[in-house]
């Protein structure tokens, strides 16, 4: 292989998300049709700086389009938030004679992507998060997996949670989105679901959620199921209980724990908390993940070889397309208030 030959580099950062490896296989592949030497950054940025480089041909990239996690690990950086981290990492890309970058992560990976297109290093930004919060996006790759790997956990605790006729409060991932709760409320058939964003009419509360399991208890309903996002549940972001008709929990951080015993309290349905946690990360990524996942690593690609930079990859009406990094960065993305009428209509 040609020593001028220009080389193309994939890296994953921030959380790993299935689908990942569907990407990065994309990207392998479509830059070597294409003509380029293809490197893998291992450890993300971090990888980056410290010059972790592996060659990736078609065969090394065989049999992961099937894997969760990521081939190449991932890592945070906190180094490339400088712009000595930044300088470090051009001066690797240069000495790889790396015309490239594609980058696969969230918000954060995006940042670091645009800075290092500043720096004349060609970035190009793959929306990879289970968190679907990118607003310039209609989805992000794991995020159905991570749904589907939700709906069959609950499936589980609904079985047990019929049988002793129990409320089962459960945490989802999300951090401060609460996508992944309210799809999975209206696929679960959950009685209530609480996210962090606001809701016009204000349902979005404890006390509404009380007052549905008690308006559904007179229905002859026995058993619960309220879905609570990470950003309202999670204890490292819950934030003091306020305006509750119970006084009594004035103050008290409204974490998953404290709202299964105030739904007890005021219920009288013996309620238990339980968190998924990163088991939402892991799995073979869905149908969907590994397509979406093989477009967007496509297209990304494909930007690198007309000379495009600093653009993030998106899904939008079907279609995919990209977008200046900086310009998707400043876009925020909005909860359906549609669906959640679908939920609160639906799940009493």
């Amino acid at each position: 292989m040609s020593e001028e030959q220009k080389v193309i580099g994939v890296l994953t950062s921030g959380g790993d998300a299935p689908g990942m490896n569907a990407a990065i296989r994309a990207v392998v592949r479509t830059g070597i049709q294409r003509g380029y030497k293809m490197v893998g950054v291992i450890h993300g940025y971090q990888g980056l700086i410290d010059g972790e480089f592996i060659d990736l041909g078609i065969r090394d990239v065989s049999d992961i389009i099937q894997r969760g996690g990521t081939m190449l690990g991932t890592a945070r950086c906190k180094e490339f938030r400088d712009d000595a981290g930044i300088e470090k990492g051009k001066a690797k890309c240069i000495e790889k004679n790396m015309v490239g970058l594609v980058v696969l992560g969230g918000d954060g990976s995006f940042r670091g992507a645009s800075d290092l297109s500043r720096k004349g290093i060609q970035c190009i930004g793959v929306p990879c998060t289970i968190d679907n919060d990118i607003a310039c996006t209609d989805y992000t790759i794991g995020y159905d997996t991570a749904m589907n790997t939700v709906v069959e956990m609950v499936d589980k605790l609904r079985d047990t949670t019929m049988s002793h006729e129990r409320c089962a409060v459960v945490e989802v991932m999300g951090r401060h989105a609460g996508h992944i709760a309210l799809n999975c409320s209206v696929a679960c058939g959950a009685t209530g679901v609480l996210i962090e964003e606001k809701i016009e009419d204000e349902r979005n509360n404890l006390d509404a959620v009380v007052a549905k399991i008690n308006k559904a208890k007179e229905n002859g309903k026995r058993f619960f199921v309220v879905i609570v996002a990470e950003g309202v549940g999670n204890t490292a972001f819950a934030k003091p209980m306020k305006g509750l008709k119970d006084a009594s929990f004035e103050g008290r951080k409204m974490d998953t724990e404290a709202i299964a015993e105030y739904i007890e309290k005021h219920t009288g349905a013996e309620s238990r908390a339980t968190i998924l946690g990163h088991v939402q990360r892991g799995g073979r990524p869905s149908l969907r993940d590994r397509v979406v996942a093989s477009e967007m690593g496509h297209h990304a690609v494909e930007l690198i070889a007309a000379g495009k930079s600093d653009r993030v990859v998106a899904r939008k009406e079907g279609k995919i397309v990209d977008y200046d990094i900086q310009e998707a960065l400043k876009l925020e993305k909005t909860i359906s208030a549609d669906l959640y009428q679908v939920m609160d209509d639906t799940s009493f």
